[in-house]
């Protein structure tokens, strides 16, 4: 393993790079069961679904488009402001498409909410909502994901895309990041 000095601000590991890699591969398998036979669009929401988008579309091995859109609703705070803005739209047409929302976690659920709608609202045929981390504690909107790799407890995770304030995105595993860290 490569020496971090990220470590230092993890309070625990919640699911490790072997955890992650096993779960990811379920999923995988899961979605090419759900979607073969369909031309499906794997639409990654940026920034921290690109780790999580990279290994779920190589894991379900299916024949597919991939787009990216990018979003915020946190602007390097803890929790969402609640207002959905679109920094980044998507570049091709969806009309008719079968849609997989890839998304690293399904929080308040405020950034998949509006995002279903409005892709539905751009022509979707369908939209499945898959999500790597879900954290039922915080929902405000009435939204639930298609599909999940882990349920987390109400506390602040990072790692395998998800940072805080643009860091620790890239450590190999999900932990939990210390309260003094983001208390500041």
């Amino acid at each position: 393993m490569a020496k971090s000095n990220m470590d230092q601000d993890i309070l625990k590991v919640l699911y490790s790079e072997e955890q992650l890699k096993t779960r990811v591969q379920e999923m995988g398998d899961e979605l090419y069961e759900r979607l073969k036979g369909k031309n499906p669009l794997f639409l990654g929401v940026l920034k921290g679904s690109f780790i999580f988008m990279a290994d779920i579309v190589r894991a379900c091995q299916l024949k597919s488009d991939i787009e990216f859109i990018a979003v915020s609703s946190y602007q390097n705070a803890t929790t969402s402001s609640g207002v959905v803005q679109i920094t980044r739209d998507l570049q091709q047409d969806i009309t008719g498409r079968d849609i997989v929302v890839i998304e690293d976690i399904l929080d308040s659920g405020n950034t998949l909410y509006f995002l279903k709608n409005y892709f539905m609202t751009k022509g979707a045929s369908s939209v499945t909502v898959v999500t790597l981390l879900d954290k039922p504690a915080r929902r405000t909107k009435p939204i639930a994901a298609d599909l999940a790799g882990f349920e987390v407890p109400d506390e602040f995770v990072v790692g395998y895309g998800l940072d805080y304030a643009q860091k620790y995105r890239n450590m190999p595993y999900i932990g939990v990041l210390k309260p003094e860290v983001y208390a500041n």
